[in-house]
Formats: C-alpha cells, structure tokens, sequence
C-alpha cells in the first residue's frame, strides 16, 4: 500500500477550509449585500495573510519579482476576486449544497485547461475520475 504524496494532505485541507467557507459564508452574509461581504472576508485574508507570511520570516520585496510573476499572479487573483463575487452572490440566491456542487465543477475545468495550456496528460483512469466529478457535480447541482 502505497502513502500519499505530501501535497495531498494540503489539498485535503484545502478541501476542508473551502467547505467551511461555505457554510460560514452562507451564515454570514444573510441580511448583507454579497458584494460587501467579499470584501470584508478579501480585507480579513489580506490582513491574516500578511501577519502569517511576517510572522513566519517569508516576508520578501515583491516589487522585485519577475514581471511574468506579477502578471500571472495578478491575472489569478483576478480571477479569484472574480469568483468569489460570483460565489457570494450564489450563495446568496441558493442552498450552499446546490452552489458549492457547482462551484467544484472548477475540478474538472481545472484538469481540461491543465491539459489544454499546461500540456498536463491525465491517464484515462484520471480522466474516468475526472468524467465521474462532473457527473457528481451535475446530479447534486440540480435536484428536482
């Protein structure tokens, strides 16, 4: 039996956190423009984030990163702003165990556009996996 590789047990958590981000997001914006509530949650990740990057000694000079860097990374945190407005408002409008299903579809567009811009070759047993979320996604997303 084989152990699993140490990036899995960050996703696992990821997994997690991202799953109590729903239930406390649905909680927390109940009454609250969803637009104000994204960006209150962005002003409290930016503070945390930047207390534990000092606290950890990780603090470097971003002005000196590379200009690709700062595009790719400004072109994801756009697109994460992007969805997390999305995501709030969805939350906003629908049951968190319809929206977060389809949220996850992201799962199956993250490894086509792996494969499609990153060259990343899944074996048909990981895109079996992969055909077998978006199924899942689709029979929770739309219950009759």
């Amino acid at each position: 039996m084989s152990t699993a590789p140490n990036w899995f047990y960050w996703a696992a958590l990821s997994a997690v956190f991202a799953a109590l981000t729903a239930i406390f997001a649905k909680v927390g914006i109940q009454g609250v423009d969803s637009d104000l509530a994204t960006l209150v949650r962005t002003v409290i990740i930016t503070f945390v984030l930047a207390t534990f990057v000092w606290a950890a000694g990780k603090w470097s000079n971003p002005f000196a990163l590379p200009g690709r860097t700062w595009l790719f990374l400004s072109l994801s945190a756009l697109a994460t702003g992007a969805s997390w407005v999305c995501y709030f408002r969805a939350l906003q409008m629908g049951p968190a165990s319809q929206v977060a299903p389809v949220d996850k579809f992201s799962l199956v567009l993250v490894a086509m556009f792996a494969f499609a811009f990153l060259g990343e070759r899944p074996s048909v047993r990981e895109w079996m996996g992969i055909a077998m979320v978006a199924s899942g996604v689709l029979v929770l997303a739309f219950k009759r």
